[in-house]
């Protein structure tokens, strides 16, 4: 099951790659309490549904691209893919897209509003940012 989201922030890239683009940093994504990262492999914890941990498969701070795939969850997936790009629109603007191939494609909703919560986060971050 493919999840497609196409965000516009009123940022600039750098600062939004400066969130997204730090595999560690986890202010950013509703529930998740503790990250730890040795360089190839996050594992996030979220109290009630347990640990995740994600293979950092690319990531391309010139380009502004990561790649990420889950690698254990409960319940386990079958395959997951994520790819995070921003890109910048103009000095105030920038796009973020966000794609993730996953299955079983029952879970395909929780990983959306899971992605629609963050898009929530970063925008307050990115707001807080600028008025500071």
């Amino acid at each position: 099951m493919a999840i497609r989201i196409e965000h516009q922030f009123n940022a600039n890239a750098t600062a939004l790659w400066g969130i997204v683009g730090v595999p560690d940093r986890i202010d950013w994504v509703p529930g998740v309490t503790e990250c730890t990262f040795d360089g190839e492999v996050r594992r996030l914890v979220m109290p009630g549904a347990g640990q995740i941990a994600e293979r950092i498969l690319l990531h391309d701070d010139k380009n502004m691209r990561l790649q990420y795939s889950c690698i254990e969850s409960t319940p386990p997936l079958t395959s997951h893919l994520a790819t995070i790009q921003v890109q910048q629109r103009d000095h105030d603007s920038c796009l973020m897209i966000w794609e993730t191939e996953v299955e079983p494609a029952a879970v395909a909703p929780y990983i959306k509003q899971s992605m629609q919560g963050c898009l929530e986060r970063l925008e307050a971050l990115l707001n807080q940012d600028q008025s500071d």
